[in-house]
């Protein structure tokens, strides 16, 4: 394949990468895009959460990439492994070069499952499992039934140190877990144990309080700053180091009947490795604008980027336009305007027929969609949006390239934000 040129190059065709594309070319018909992405497949990835639960199916959750990208946008199934922004290319695996007048990069995060000892080796088996990778996530509903079958026994739920995707995730697999065992009749005959490396049950008190409720309401034990380092599949035990307050560290092993594991995750090591990344190896863009901060003519979104906001699908939603009408007025020669506030939404399965809808901004900032409704309370519609309207909304108008904005009013949620 000869070298090409794209006035728009994306570099990840995930929910960020399909969507900027398909909405730039409903916005404008005539310039060349081409999004980079070698996976024939692409998964809705929130919706792995109610699979590992029984509720949903591996075929619910998956298309062909082919489908979803607009047929007048370049598809070039390889993987991307370095650039160089002074020249404005791109170095592709199979050692094509590509060049660009903007550069999009959102090619999602990586699972570091080796920075977990033993993690990789029993992962599938052992009654080991993990929500977050398509390969594993129907084990864990496996490993449920499995739970249910023996009627006792101990099951736990580890959270990594942040950023994670979808930092509601490593939880809402133990609400359905424990949900199951309850409608059995034999959730007090198990111990569950949610073992989190960071300090609480969540990062916005505001939801934070109502989620230990939850908690609560289970019987579940609740460990903090107990960080998952080393798991022994065929002995059933896991390691983790819990720092105190002081700052000491100590091992911790703890046996299990069953342990979903949330795996470490970070950039992709090509994105580290590039002069794209800052000190962390994340994607180093405005917050705001999502303009890098050293190279005017690229944009990042989504989950490897530097901003630091929830990684959900809801946040990507929110920053494909602030992208997109960047770019267009760049093409136009103005200045950039448009700016992205955070948003993120985390809807948390606390039951198999109840959802908490969790919206926030920057800095923690509580903001609903649905003001009148108190955000706090477990829903049954929400259950409805998280099985069915969230995934239709997805499919058929975020990747398809149009535009829905429900505004964050925040400002009429006062009432419930003042007793909190």
């Amino acid at each position: 394949m000869s070298n090409q040129h794209f006035t728009l190059l994306i570099i990840g065709g995930g929910a960020a990468g399909v969507s900027v594309a398909n909405n730039l070319r409903r916005i404008n018909k005539s310039i060349a895009i081409a999004i980079v992405e070698p996976s024939e497949k692409h998964y809705y990835q929130p919706g792995f959460t109610i699979i590992g639960g029984g509720a949903y199916s591996m075929r619910q959750t998956t298309r062909n990439e082919a489908d979803l990208i607009h047929p007048s946008v370049t598809w070039i199934k390889d993987y991307a492994e370095n650039f160089q922004p002074e020249q404005n290319t791109v170095g592709l695996r199979s050692g094509e070069q590509l060049s660009y007048d903007y550069l999009v990069v959102c090619p999602g995060l990586q699972l570091d499952w080796d920075k977990i000892t033993g993690l990789r080796e029993t992962l599938g088996q052992n009654g080991v499992c993990s929500n977050y990778s398509p390969e594993t996530v129907e084990y864990t509903w496996t490993c449920i039934q499995n739970l249910q079958a023996q009627g006792s026994g101990t099951a736990l739920f580890t959270q990594p140190p942040m950023p994670i995707k979808c930092a509601g995730a490593p939880q809402k697999i133990m609400y359905l877990t424990a949900d199951r065992l309850r409608k059995q009749g034999i959730l007090d005959k198990f111990n569950i144990g949610f073992y989190n490396a960071g300090p609480g049950i969540f990062g916005v008190p505001f939801f934070a309080k109502a989620l230990s409720k939850v908690v609560a309401s289970y019987g579940l034990g609740t460990n903090f700053n107990h960080n998952l380092i080393a798991v022994d599949g065929p002995n059933k035990t896991a390691t983790f180091e819990h720092t105190d307050a002081e700052g000491n560290k100590q091992k911790v092993t703890q046996t299990f009947d069953m342990l979903h594991v949330t795996p470490p995750q970070s950039a992709p090591d090509f994105i580290k490795q590039s002069p794209l990344a800052n000190a962390a190896g994340w994607v180093d863009v405005n917050e705001k604008t999502l303009q890098h901060n050293r190279y005017p003519n690229i944009f990042g979104l989504g989950d490897a980027t530097s901003t630091p906001n929830a990684k959900t699908a809801a946040a990507v939603r929110k920053q494909v336009p602030v992208v997109v009408d960047n770019i267009l007025l760049l093409i136009n020669n103005q200045a950039i305007t448009h700016e992205y506030d955070g948003y993120g939404s985390c809807p948390l399965t606390t039951s198999l027929s109840t959802v908490m809808l969790a919206e926030f901004a920057y800095g923690g900032k509580v903001t609903p969609s649905f003001p009148w409704l108190d955000p706090r309370e477990n829903r049954f519609v929400w259950w409805l949006g998280k099985t069915t309207g969230f995934p239709w909304l997805y499919w058929h108008i975020m990747l398809k390239g149009y535009r829905i904005d429900i505004p964050n009013l925040e400002s009429y949620a006062q009432r419930f934000l003042d007793e909190k």
